[in-house]
């Protein structure tokens, strides 16, 4: 089986779902967009329509807006609710996951605000990651469990792919800003910075001081609350992953700046916002990295450790949108 064709095979499967739970067609997207603090929109979608996938785990943060945004079909889902009412604990990350799974998504970029953890990250400046450290706690971070046991790889938990893509967007449209053209918010970013470690935290409160300075110990360069599990799911969904962290203060660790408050981070908001909006426009238009070379939609592959002899009827079909064909028959 080719790539392609083992994504075909997970597009024919959301397609099935999507008949049995009774959603339209135009609910179909291929780009999920996972907005953090301060989007909770995006404008200029086309033929609208917003949906509410069922899934195992609950119903995800909010409806699902699908529509188009030049010749993409485009899925978005506010992480922390419209009016910002979950806090980062209480987000259901495997229903979001899960939901966009339903709709045919197959690349999920995620936007999130985050603290400085490096002098040369400036407030309004972008990173687009490529490493992540876990310090959250009691969150669920599988979607499996509950007798299927998987372990899949995660030792480069973005997708390098849409990764790449992202930071040659971002520095177009700084750069475009720099001219003097593009969205006026997007004058106010700074620059872009490829590559670098997020910490997720547990929240909602912000650092310590002593926090602070540990995770700088540990070469981290931003902190935010919202990665993890987000990014462990996505890749037991088989997503292409990859993230917009702005940078909207620098913690507590600078001893020449304010520590970080709610006011401060509302401050920066806006300019990251209208960044945020003119790199997903450009991403939509320029059409989707290709997911021949990442390995994202082969993560299950080898991945399972249960024996399917062992594995509950029931909980084979539960999960059949995920697994596939990657769960042998009994017998087989």
């Amino acid at each position: 089986m080719t790539t392609q064709d083992r994504i075909g095979a997970a597009r024919a499967r959301a397609a099935a779902e999507r008949d049995r739970q009774g959603l339209p067609a135009a609910a179909e997207a291929s780009l999920g967009v996972i907005g953090g603090s301060g989007l909770y929109k995006i404008d200029g979608l086309r033929d609208v329509v917003e949906v509410r996938p069922a899934t195992p785990y609950g119903p995800p943060s909010d409806a699902l807006v699908v529509g188009s945004l030049g010749d993409t079909r485009v899925a978005f889902l506010p992480r922390h609710g419209r009016g910002h009412r979950l806090t980062p604990a209480e987000v259901p990350y495997r229903a979001n996951v899960y939901a966009l799974r339903v709709l045919g998504v197959g690349s999920v970029i995620a936007v999130s605000a985050c603290g400085s953890m490096r002098e040369e990250i400036r407030p309004r400046d972008v990173v687009v990651p490529d490493q992540l450290i876990d310090r959250t706690r009691d969150r669920p971070s599988t979607l499996f469990g509950r007798g299927v046991v998987v372990h899949v790889a995660f030792a480069d938990p973005f997708c390098p792919e849409l990764s790449a893509r992202l930071a040659e967007e971002a520095e177009a449209v700084l750069a475009d800003a720099d001219r003097g053209g593009g969205v006026a918010g997007t004058r106010r970013a700074r620059a872009v910075h490829r590559g670098g470690t997020y910490v997720a935290m547990e929240g909602p409160q912000f650092s310590t001081r002593a926090e602070s300075n540990l995770y700088r110990s540990w070469g981290a360069g931003v902190i935010g609350m919202t990665a993890l599990p987000e990014a462990k799911l996505a890749r037991e969904a088989e997503l292409c992953y990859g993230m917009l962290a702005y940078a909207t203060d620098y913690d507590c660790w600078h001893e020449g700046e304010e520590p970080v408050t709610v006011a401060q981070v509302l401050a920066n908001l806006g300019a990251n916002v209208e960044s945020a909006r003119a790199i997903l426009r450009r991403i939509a238009a320029g059409g989707l990295p290709r997911r021949d070379e990442c390995g994202c939609a082969w993560a299950l592959a080898g991945s399972i450790q249960t024996d399917p002899s062992a594995v509950d009827e029931t909980r084979v079909r539960e999960l059949s949108l995920l697994l596939g064909g990657d769960l042998p028959t009994r017998g087989a």
